[in-house]
């Protein structure tokens, strides 16, 4: 019963930690969803599974009448170009700064099924962006242009690293080419 009620505590308290550790991102104070909709280049990011074989990505966002956000992701591959629609969903309303993305489409409409896409930097012109999740297991460099400059991106790792990203983990994103 001791071991027992010890594995117990030890599980409680791994839980809380983890969910501490995805609160302690930082996300900008607000963003303008009028001036984020529209085209982004991504330029670096953490390598996921959904993203396997993507020679260059482009993301394009767009504002629907129901305060929701259209997403069309574009791949390149070397076998054409693969394409996913989602729709994304504002989490805090206060800031538009956290939003939930969802690619499953009968699923859109109740928020299942969607993941964390935390703004955490973002340039004062909306040329560039940090998107992260808060469990650190997501991370993308996104730019209004194909390319960015290194200082830029550098200052961007300096904020990702601040709150706890491993940005030893980002590769670089082929130039989109169209």
């Amino acid at each position: 019963m001791k071991n027992f009620l010890i594995a117990g505590l030890l599980s409680l308290a791994s839980l809380v930690a983890c969910a501490s550790s995805g609160s302690s991102v930082r996300t900008v104070d607000f963003v303008d969803l009028t001036q984020y909709v529209g085209t982004w280049y991504e330029i670096e990011k953490f390598p996921n599974s959904f993203q396997k074989g993507c020679l260059a990505t482009k993301a394009e966002y767009s504002l629907r009448r129901d305060g929701k956000v259209n997403v069309v992701n574009t791949c390149k591959k070397t076998k054409g170009d693969n394409v996913a629609k989602a729709i994304a969903s504002v989490a805090d309303k206060k800031t538009n700064s956290k939003l939930k993305v969802s690619f499953v489409p009968f699923f859109n409409r109740f928020g299942l099924f969607a993941g964390d896409y935390w703004i955490l930097d973002l340039a004062s012109d909306y040329s560039y962006v940090l998107v992260g999740s808060p469990t650190r297991e997501f991370l993308w460099i996104l730019s209004r242009t194909p390319e960015l400059d290194a200082n830029i991106i550098e200052s961007l790792k300096a904020v990702a690293r601040r709150e706890g990203f491993d940005v030893e983990r980002m590769v670089v994103t082929p130039t989109w080419k169209n």
